[in-house]
This record gives C-alpha cells, sequence and structure tokens, in this order.
C-alpha cells in the first residue's frame, strides 16, 4: 500500500484556548501550500482511494484543497487517529482499517504525524527519524514487513516545480480563483458536520 502522509499547511499563530484552536484555519500561505503540493501530485499522477484527516480545521482544508487538485475523486474521512494527540497503536488501528487499499493519504499534525512517519519507516525503532514541514507530503511504499520513503516534497520544492510549469507572468490559481477556494473549504467544513453529527438508528 502507498500512503502519501501530509502535515497541515500554515494556519498562522496557535491560540492559547484549545477549543479555539481545533477551529484554526489556514492561512494565505497555507493555502498557496497546498495548492502547489496538489498541483504537483496531480503532475505525476498520483492517486488515491481515501484521504483521512484530523478533524481539526487546518487537517481538513489542507486535505480538501489537495483533493480539490487530484479531481475530487478519493472520498474524504475524518479520524481521530490523525489527531494532535493520538498515539502510533490509533495510527496502526488505521492502517489495518486500510490494508485492502492501494493507496491513502493521511493528513495530520506535528509531532504525531512526524513520529508516526519515523515509526513506519524505522520499523518502530526510531521515532524521530523524520521531521515533516508545514505542508511536506511524503510517499512511503508501506508494508507489514519493510517501509520505504519513495520522496518527500516540502512547499518550496513544490512551488518551484509549480513555477516551471507556469507562463512567465501568470497568476497562479490559488490567487486568481478565490471564489473556489471558499467553496472548497466550505465543502471541508460540511464534511467535519456531517462526520460529528450522531448517527440515529433505522427501524
Amino acid at each position: 500500500m502507498l500512503i502519501f502522509f501530509v502535515r497541515h499547511a500554515s494556519a498562522g499563530e496557535r491560540k492559547a484556548n484549545p477549543v479555539q484552536d481545533e477551529k484554526r484555519g489556514l492561512d494565505e500561505l497555507g493555502i498557496e501550500q497546498c495548492h502547489y503540493a496538489g498541483h504537483f501530485l496531480s503532475a505525476i499522477d498520483a492517486h488515491v482511494e481515501l484521504v483521512v484527516t484530523s478533524p481539526l480545521k487546518r487537517c481538513t482544508q489542507t486535505a480538501a484543497l489537495i483533493n480539490n487538485e487530484l479531481g475530487d475523486e478519493a472520498p474524504l474521512k475524518i479520524d481521530n487517529s490523525l489527531r494532535p494527540t493520538a498515539n502510533f497503536e490509533a495510527f496502526r488501528d488505521l492502517l489495518r482499517r486500510c490494508a485492502r487499499m492501494e493507496a491513502i493519504m493521511v493528513v495530520g499534525h506535528n509531532p504525531n504525524i512526524s513520529r508516526f512517519l519515523s515509526l513506519v519507516l524505522t520499523g518502530g525503532a526510531d521515532d524521530r527519524f523524520m521531521d515533516l514541514k508545514k505542508g511536506t507530503v511524503a510517499r512511503v511504499d508501506f508494508s507489514g514487513k519493510r517501509s520505504i520513503l519513495n520522496w518527500m516534497v516540502t512547499p518550496k520544492i513544490a512551488h518551484a516545480l509549480h513555477r516551471g510549469t507556469q507562463a512567465e507572468g501568470k497568476k497562479s490559481e490559488a490567487s486568481a480563483k478565490p471564489k473556489k477556494v471558499r467553496k472548497i473549504l466550505k465543502k471541508a467544513h460540511k464534511a467535519v458536520q456531517s462526520s460529528s453529527r450522531p448517527k440515529t438508528s433505522r427501524k
């Protein structure tokens, strides 16, 4: 199984109130970082069957914006195993639930998303082996016996690659289409609201 590890993009300063911090969304730089990351993944024809994200706003927005660049083909799933307080066992359970899929994307926070990546790559031996910067994407060929890091693309690299494919003087879609961005972020918000709504049984 291929796993695309993503740390949420830039989201401004952390808020002292934990409840308010959960609602902290991406800033302008973060939206651009998602655009560049998604553009890169689209350019290399990356495909995922499922996008799994932490329920916090900055992650759901990151997931929705990148998924949009990929054509919105993969469903977006909210999962507590990617919360900032989640442990590796919860993440391993997530991977077990997705074991039959060929490729998934997981969007989370530091320090645990970097720890999860590190533990996957080192077979549980080192949780500080990797450090993902905000907006970074890392592709891992995952297996129970051995996992391999195929590549890792930071926002700076993704931006440089994006600029190389754009005509000189052409504005990026991230800044040229603010209405589209707002629509995508609104869609992500609805996904979170739907996942947090209590399910009722049907008789």
